[in-house]
């Protein structure tokens, strides 16, 4: 069952609404404001209702989300250098909003609008008109993204088609908290990623080309182990991010849907299980929180975000683009899964 509420109005005074799931014990919240998700209520291992996800508990605080918590994000999730997109020989400069670089779709992206919406049965659908041009981007692009929330999982099922040739590279920016969103730093709590490379990047986060092995380096998450054991290492990759901030380049084919990351606090026996049939996941740390949030003030590494998407940069970098391409041609029809499986 879902029920809609009203959450609140934008500064122009556009409504805003939010939608929960229940699901037994377990509850979700989505808002039309950005794709958000806001909530997630879970049992822990003694039954009591945790809340998992950081977030905000105001229209207000979603405008000022320096973070993303929890934003639906486009057109393009993560970097894109020098914000320069090429297309059939044709340069479209895009906006400059991350140290000279291009970042999670530019300064109205898809996680400042307000989508328009439909309840069908127990799915939640978002529907946005991104127009040729917006954000500097070519074509008009039709956007829809369904939610669901069934047996404790999460699932987001993007698509999207222009009528011009264009670039797309969607993702969640859910940071969560398995302890509890207010529960402090998530060092201690275990992550696996099925993902043997990660993209090396410049100073500026930026993957230009390459893969780097993640075998006896910080970055090896291929058997479980705490977020924090590694995360202070002398290593030049994890010192650029200020910590994790990385493409994990995962070991399924673009398309094959596949479990690519779990983690699990022990504190309160809550175990996450991600799924997706994008080729890559960005595990970020949390590194630059530092906001209000819904009952606590959010400080760095209070949350942790898996990304699934495209490689980043793969516009500028073939080899990258080989194992996903964020070109759509017209007519073409982007189509992705992602599902976060909640268990105690």
């Amino acid at each position: 069952m879902i029920t809609k509420q009203f959450f609140g109005n934008t500064e122009d005074g556009r409504e805003v609404c939010s939608f929960t799931f229940h699901d037994g014990a377990r509850r979700a919240t989505i808002l039309n404001y950005g794709g958000v998700v806001q909530s997630i209520v879970v049992p822990d291992r003694n039954g009591n209702p945790v809340d998992v996800v950081l977030g905000h508990n105001d229209v207000e605080g979603y405008e000022k989300n320096r973070g993303y918590l929890g934003a639906l994000i486009g057109r393009f999730a993560n970097r894109i250098a020098e914000g320069k997109l090429m297309i059939d020989g044709k340069l479209y400069q895009l906006h400059l909003t991350d140290r000279g670089n291009h970042h999670h779709g530019g300064p109205v992206g898809f996680n400042k609008k307000v989508w328009d919406y439909e309840i069908a049965g127990d799915e939640l659908i978002l529907k946005l008109f991104s127009p040729d041009g917006d954000m500097c981007y070519p074509g008009n692009l039709q956007t829809r993204v369904i939610y669901t929330f069934r047996g404790g999982e999460l699932k987001i099922r993007y698509r999207a088609v222009s009528d011009r040739k264009t670039a797309v590279n969607l993702t969640n920016h859910t940071y969560f908290n398995l302890s509890g969103e207010a529960s402090g730093e998530i060092l201690g709590q275990t992550l696996l990623i099925e993902s043997d490379f990660i993209t090396p990047t410049t100073p500026l986060m930026i993957p230009v080309g390459g893969y780097r092995a993640v075998k006896g380096t910080p970055f090896d998450f291929t058997s479980p182990k705490p977020i924090g054991r590694d995360i202070e290492a002398d290593d030049v990759d994890l010192r650029q991010g200020n910590g994790y901030d990385h493409c994990f380049v995962l070991r399924n084919r673009c398309g094959e849907y596949v479990k690519c990351a779990a983690a699990e606090s022990a504190e309160t026996g809550i175990r996450l299980t991600c799924f997706t049939d994008m080729p890559a996941v960005q595990f970020y740390s949390g590194n630059g929180l530092k906001q209000e949030g819904k009952s606590t003030f959010y400080g760095k590494r209070m949350g942790f975000c898996l990304e699934t998407q495209m490689i980043p940069n793969n516009v500028n970098v073939p080899e990258y683009a080989e194992r996903g391409n964020s070109i759509l041609d017209a007519g073409e029809v982007y189509e992705h899964t992602t599902a976060y499986l909640f268990e105690s």
